[in-house]
């Protein structure tokens, strides 16, 4: 930790240090991120980018009042070095640590909880109305990515933002274009003159002086439409001037002086404002510049070298289907590919060298995907869209109404179904179920392993109609690998072990847990039928109702909320088959959200172990004891 960090308890402290001090304060920050990200993992790359920045922010405002808000969130790490949380920054992302986004149960300086993209000028927009409404002065500023506008919602905002007038300001930090400094230099200049209220009031009194003379009117239209086609010259940011925003930039985003100036030009104008920094990703550490995508979101490595910790064992499951996806393209040319800005996440980068022509990233755009998708659907074409399940939540209409409604064959890839670990409850994929399995026409099924995964890829392209093909983060089973892929039969489960004491039906990941637990259960004397349920939707309702109308006792698994989830559909089941003397507890993760920590902490925490199986059988089996000897006492009593 540096020298100059120890000394910053607020923001306000960085009021002490010169324009000198304040970079090599830029240099310990970078260092101490780089070395706990190393630890930790987390996002590297987009951290290192704002390191000026933040620190030129937090100079300008002060977040204890102004409102800051981080599109997504994941380039937060410098915000919360100067906001007073460096002695925690070594928990960064660790169970009971703090968090790798914005939470504001942390800190009054994170203003908004965020994780997913382009919400920021919305929510800023909202806090900058409210401030009006309360007659408040203070600043809002919405800090989003080039990346984030690419999605729609963020062009709504600033359509919105635009025309309502009020004081806001957007900073996009754009870290994909060069910096010219010819165009640099003509932009600071047109940024001051038009910030500058000499000009404002000098534009009045010409408008002025022009409607006293006669035909003046009409002058005035013609030296507007002349002076807008210059700035179409000139001004590389008419898109936001169009919107209604007052365009600053671009601007050398490392440059913390010229950083500085520019925001003080921002907070001093009038209306919404766009301050366009130029960064670079990486910036201050070789590797993450020469790859930024790797360190965009990177596990523990080695800081001298640059390479990642890799953990042993098997393929991971994003692996596979990235794998497979191309083993089933190379014989069908109508298979396509789409992702939405996360090619390198959900696996499909090889697929997209392979087959360029047949691969689209749509960029962080879900809804236009999912819609997109369905249109080549209508057109004889089999789209396979891989979205983490946390952001398909984005475009729940879309699956609904543009694919559902009309029965299209459409493939969702659900990549991070389940528990994803560090990036807590913004990223969590345990919703999935619940928001898919009540729309008709949908089917809905979860591999208990990577062989499994494949067959049911290739069972969801050749079905007709829209299916969901949930797998978990992380590594597979280490199971074999079946050269041959095969169409499983829909709403098709299979009985794995057989027992007569307890049924454990699972899904997914947890089919593994559940045959621990009957391995374990058999030392204790109690014989558990473990079956691999595959469907959330159709259930396999012949196979479930068979099982638990012998045995009677049922425990269900899935990692996923209980409520609406594949637990849910279980007892919706028993209901309608009047099945009244079923004893069944459902395992999954109640009615909160989960926080951030390792997948394995958080499995453990809510009994998703072959361990928390067992004692849950064990409290099936005891509550089973005392009823019995309940009814045995009111018969000796009757």
């Amino acid at each position: 930790m540096g020298v100059l960090l120890k000394k910053i308890f607020s923001p306000q402290d960085l009021q002490q240090f010169n324009v000198k001090q304040l970079q090599d304060l830029a240099t310990e920050v970078r260092e101490t991120i780089i070395h706990t990200v190393a630890e930790t993992g987390g996002h590297l790359a987009p951290n290192l980018g704002v390191v000026e920045l933040t620190i030129a922010m937090h100079r300008v405002f002060n977040s204890a009042v102004d409102r800051i808000i981080w599109d997504v969130g994941h380039q937060s790490y410098v915000h919360k070095l100067l906001t007073g949380r460096w002695s925690q920054f070594h928990t960064l992302r660790q169970h009971g640590g703090i968090s790798g986004f914005p939470k504001p149960e942390e800190s009054i300086h994170d203003a908004f909880a965020t994780g997913h993209s382009s919400t920021s000028i919305s929510a800023a927009l909202g806090l900058a109305l409210a401030r009006d409404l309360n007659g408040d002065k203070h600043s809002v500023v919405a800090v989003i990515g080039d990346g984030s506008m690419t999605g729609g919602m963020a062009f709504e905002a600033m359509n919105h933002a635009g025309h309502l007038k009020t004081n806001l300001i957007v900073i996009l930090n754009d870290n994909e274009m060069s910096i010219a400094p010819n165009v640099g230099a003509l932009s600071s200049y047109l940024s001051r003159l038009r910030t500058d209220p000499k000009y404002s009031k000098g534009k009045d009194e010409i408008a002025e002086l022009l409607q006293k003379i006669p035909h003046g009117s009409k002058l005035l239209k013609v030296v507007d439409r002349l002076k807008d086609s210059l700035k179409y010259l000139v001004v590389p940011g008419m898109l936001f001037e169009e919107l209604g925003f007052t365009y600053l930039g671009p601007v050398d985003g490392h440059d913390l002086k010229a950083v500085m100036t520019v925001l003080q030009q921002a907070k001093a104008a009038n209306g919404p404002v766009l301050v366009h920094v130029l960064t670079q990703k990486g910036k201050g550490y070789q590797p993450a510049e020469q790859n930024p995508d790797r360190f965009h979101g990177v596990g523990s490595f080695d800081v001298a070298t640059g390479e990642v910790k890799k953990s042993e064992g098997a393929p991971s499951y994003t692996e596979i289907f990235g794998k497979t996806l191309i083993k089933l393209a190379q014989k069908d040319e109508k298979i396509i590919a789409i992702t939405a800005a996360m090619p390198g996440g959900t696996g499909l980068n090889p697929f997209a060298k392979e087959f360029p022509k047949r691969y689209y990233d749509v960029g962080i755009a879900e809804q236009h995907a999912i819609t997109m998708a369905a249109g080549m659907a209508t057109a004889g074409y089999r789209p396979v869209t891989a979205i983490y399940s946390t952001f398909l939540q984005r475009a729940y209409d879309q699956v609904l109404h543009d694919v559902c409604l009309q029965n299209l064959p459409v493939v969702f890839a659900l990549d991070r179904g389940g528990l994803v670990g560090d990036d807590g409850p913004t990223h969590h994929g345990v919703f999935d179920i619940a928001f898919l399995r009540n729309i008709p026409n949908i089917v809905l099924m979860s591999p208990k392993d990577e062989n499994e995964l494949q067959h049911m890829l290739n069972t969801a392209i050749y079905y007709n109609g829209p299916v969901a093909v949930r797998y978990p983060r992380g590594n597979g089973e280490g199971v074999a690998m079946d050269e041959e892929l095969q169409c499983l039969p829909i709403g098709k489960g299979e009985v794995l072990r057989k027992g007569e004491d307890v049924v454990l039906l699972a899904v997914g990941n947890l089919v593994a847990e559940a045959l621990q637990a009957a391995e374990k259960l058999t030392s204790r004397g109690i014989e558990a039928t473990v079956i691999n349920a595959r469907f959330m939707k159709p259930l396999d309702q012949d196979l479930i109702l068979q099982y638990a109308r012998r045995i009677k006792k049922v425990i269900t698994l899935e990692e996923h909320v209980l409520m609406g989830g594949f637990g849910s559909a279980v007892l919706e089941l028993f209901e309608t088959e009047g099945l009244c003397d079923i004893k069944i507890k459902r395992l999954g993760i109640p009615d909160e959200f989960v926080e951030h920590g390792k997948q394995n902490i958080l499995r453990a925490n809510y009994g998703l172990t072959a361990e928390g199986i067992v004692e849950a059988v064990l409290g099936l089996e005891k509550e089973g004891k005392k009823v019995h000897r309940l009814k045995a006492v009111l018969g000796r009593r009757m």
